[in-house]
């Protein structure tokens, strides 16, 4: 017996969304009765995780450890920051079905392709950035708890990392209406404590720094390459950023969608991973080797230390609560019987799992930079085909028609697997690894290039263009009908 059509959203129990009790809706759709908020809101929900130590640690790599000059690391990071136009692309897709980004995919890669994406490259993503955060702040907290005296620097990796999970998995179980309303005050909060921490590191910088040995040819452009790829990660990443949205009123404006999620994320990181870049000049290759959290501590008078880890905690159990939050639903999208709140819990486990492994064996700069680039294989294909689609439906999609899994359906395209958009990811993904270049993985087409890592313009045009060429088509004569 085929499966019944899905149930409409008036016979869903309310659900109201407030910051005071746990969220229990997770992917069904959000009826437009209980739609609320204004896109500005957005700003604060995207700028509160971007107020980062991690900005610091990857600005400090573009001159520290990949010898960048200053003028030449403030472009590359004003180039990558040109990126985060496309979560704000992606996040008009919220309002339009009013669901979760892992559901709306559904028209992408078909109900049962969907599934198999959403499973690897969902919870890869969400893990990764879960563990690369929380270690951060693991580090950070760690070494305050040596200076006052903590006697195992193991077990102080340990203990910071299973609190900061804890306090992060609880972000996630109270939900939207918690991190909308709570985030634009921890985002002053933040702006306040990192204002505070670059006054301290601008006066130690050398603006007149200049590289002992200043690169050129191809050597200049392999640098250039990898800190872009490091720094496109981040807004490549965050595909998640319907989910954010979703409970905005359909008729919201998506320009100002579009405007508040760019800006949000954009404007922070810029002007951070600047700081951080500045901070590199500061530090010698040796001193790189303890820590650039060390090295962070050094520079800020005594007072001034506990209060910078407070703001680093607080930092990542907001953007480690939005990643939870959103990867909560990728269980329930792709079919498995568990609901949101039980879902948040488990990652939080796996994602501290993967966290203990990272600090017990690396070091934070080297964490940050060799994952970074790794998830560009699986980011940048993802986020170009969601973008693709949504120009191409111009940001129209039927929610209740993305709940309607039965074979025959709108979205059951061949056997449930829309291969248009499954080609798209695996060869954007394959072309993004044919021209990575990092330490421990380089492609032979970056190696020919003179280790030129293009795996970002790669992995984006390639998945893009099939995806363009394959779908389009097929897309506008729906579009159409």
């Amino acid at each position: 017996m085929p499966k019944s059509p899905p149930t409409p959203p008036s016979s869903l129990p309310q659900q109201l969304d407030r910051a005071s009790r746990p969220e229990t809706r997770g992917i069904d759709l959000v009826p437009h009765t209980e739609r609320h908020g204004r896109a500005r809101d957005l700003f604060t929900v995207w700028a509160a995780p971007n107020i980062s130590v991690l900005n610091f640690t990857i600005g400090a790599t573009l001159t520290l450890v990949l010898g960048l000059e200053i003028w030449q690391a403030l472009l590359v990071i004003v180039a990558a920051q040109l990126l985060w136009v496309l979560p704000g692309i992606v996040a008009i897709s919220g309002p339009a079905a009013g669901t979760s980004g892992s559901v709306v995919q559904r028209a992408i890669y078909g109900i049962r392709g969907n599934k198999a994406v959403i499973a690897i490259y969902g919870w890869f993503i969400s893990g990764v950035f879960l563990a690369l955060n929380w270690v951060a702040s693991s580090f950070m907290g760690a070494e305050l708890l040596m200076r006052w005296g903590f006697p195992d620097h193991l077990a102080a990796l340990i203990l910071v990392s299973i609190a900061v999970s804890a306090c992060t998995v609880l972000i996630a179980v109270f939900g939207h209406g918690l991190i909308l309303r709570s985030y634009t005050w921890v985002t002053i909060g933040l702006l306040l404590v990192f204002v505070i921490v670059t006054a301290c590191i601008l006066p130690r910088v050398h603006f007149g720094y200049a590289q002992p040995e200043p690169l050129t040819g191809l050597a200049l452009w392999s640098s250039i390459t990898i800190g872009f790829a490091i720094l496109a990660s981040t807004p490549l990443s965050y595909s998640n950023s319907a989910d954010l949205a979703r409970y905005l009123p359909a008729t919201t404006s998506p320009k100002r969608i579009i405007a508040a999620t760019a800006l949000g994320g954009a404007l922070p990181s810029a002007v951070f991973v600047s700081v951080g870049a500045l901070l590199g000049t500061t530090v010698s290759p040796d001193g790189a080797s303890e820590g650039i959290e060390y090295v962070l501590f050094e520079l800020l008078p005594g007072w001034l230390g506990p209060v910078f880890v407070l703001g680093v905690i607080v930092n990542t159990v907001a953007l480690n609560g939005m990643t939870t939050y959103t990867a909560s639903m990728a269980f329930q999208s792709i079919g498995v019987p568990i609901r949101r709140i039980p879902s948040a819990i488990l990652i939080g486990a796996l994602g501290t799992g993967l966290t203990i492994v990272l600090v017990l064996s690396t070091t934070l700069l080297g964490a940050v930079n060799l994952m970074l680039q790794f998830l560009i294989v699986i980011s940048a294909p993802t986020m170009a085909v969601y973008v693709a689609d949504i120009v191409l439906r111009q940001g129209r999609y039927d929610g209740l028609m993305l709940f309607d899994e039965r074979p025959g359906g709108p979205f059951w395209y061949r056997g449930g697997f829309g291969m248009p958009g499954l080609l798209a990811v695996v060869s954007g993904g394959t072309a993004a690894a044919l021209c990575i270049s990092t330490d421990v993985w380089t492609g032979p087409i970056a190696v020919a290039l003179g280790y030129l890592d293009l795996s970002v313009p790669a992995g984006m045009l390639v998945s893009a263009a099939l995806y363009w060429v394959f779908a389009g088509r097929s897309i506008k004569r729906g579009a159409n009908a």
